[in-house]
């Protein structure tokens, strides 16, 4: 079988074809094309689309393409189950299910920042989730300092902390939850909908949602927020893919050009081609010597 997906791979579209040809297809080939493409070629090439919108395999409530893969082909490898959570924590930023999702993501990022080739970012992910894997089925139970004397006293003492923690933590409401995969859910549009919408989608007073907003998204108001989420999204396209700006700007939302650059520079001190031209200084050469 082909499967097809979005380019610049990073967590669920290297763990994917990673669990497919384990557990579903050894011969599975994948392809990884523009995300405006994706749809176009895979009726072409007759490969199965995933980790896009609107697809069969694809994200579903809380849970990441790798899951339903899971759930699709009944896999019930007790490590692979593991993994499953890891893997959900580091692609839809939730590290509190899984102390390892954090780490998860940022070797995935690392990877993706040094490796520019998609084909050869892919094969090193194998090797990675091999690694994962082997992890999960023989080592997840070991603890690194399982041998030292003060290994006890930093669990009691991370107990108490963590229970501490949650008495002091307010009840979170449900809409908040709702409104984060609402954005989440939006990442690779143009960030259509507006304040009115999304409290008619989630049956809120658009007055109490502009005045609850900050409270939960970082101290910013609902305009702020959603153009830092542009502008993160932007930094991620500058850094790993070789769009021009203009088209980087189109893919983040923003109206023109000057708009994009001028609330860039505002979030970083930079316009976007300086921010680049200071990135490909930066960025070590990755070539064979």
């Amino acid at each position: 079988m082909k499967w097809i997906t979005r380019e610049r791979p990073k967590i669920d579209r290297l763990a994917c074809p990673w669990l497919i040809k384990k557990f579903v297809d050894k011969e599975a080939e994948f392809i990884y094309v523009p995300f405006n493409e994706v749809l176009t070629k895979a009726k072409k090439l007759k490969a199965i689309p995933f980790d896009i919108p609107n697809v069969e395999f694809t994200h579903y409530d809380d849970q990441c393409t790798f899951d339903y893969i899971i759930k699709k082909y009944k896999i019930k490898d007790p490590a692979v189950l593991v993994m499953a959570v890891i893997v959900r924590g580091a692609d839809t930023d939730r590290h509190d299910i899984a102390k390892e999702a954090a780490g998860l993501l940022a070797i995935s990022a690392g990877l993706s920042y040094n490796i520019t080739d998609d084909y050869k970012l892919l094969e090193t992910g194998m090797v990675i989730y091999d690694a994962l894997y082997s992890w999960a089925t023989h080592l997840h139970k070991q603890k690194h300092l399982q041998n030292s004397p003060f290994e006890n006293l930093l669990h009691e003492v991370y107990k108490k902390f963590l229970k501490d923690k949650a008495k002091d933590k307010k009840k979170i409401p449900n809409w908040v939850k709702d409104l984060k995969d609402i954005i989440q859910d939006q990442i690779d549009t143009q960030f259509t909908f507006d304040l009115k919408t999304i409290s008619n989608n989630l049956e809120l007073n658009p007055s109490y949602l502009s005045r609850e907003f900050s409270k939960y998204f970082e101290d910013l108001n609902f305009g702020d927020y959603i153009r830092k989420i542009r502008i993160d999204k932007a930094i991620q396209l500058i850094q790993n893919s070789s769009c021009s700006l203009t088209e980087i700007a189109y893919l983040t939302g923003f109206s023109d050009q000057s708009h994009f650059t001028r609330i860039f520079k505002q979030h970083t001190g930079k316009n976007p081609s300086a921010y680049r031209k200071n990135l490909q200084k930066s960025k070590p050469n990755t070539k064979g010597k």
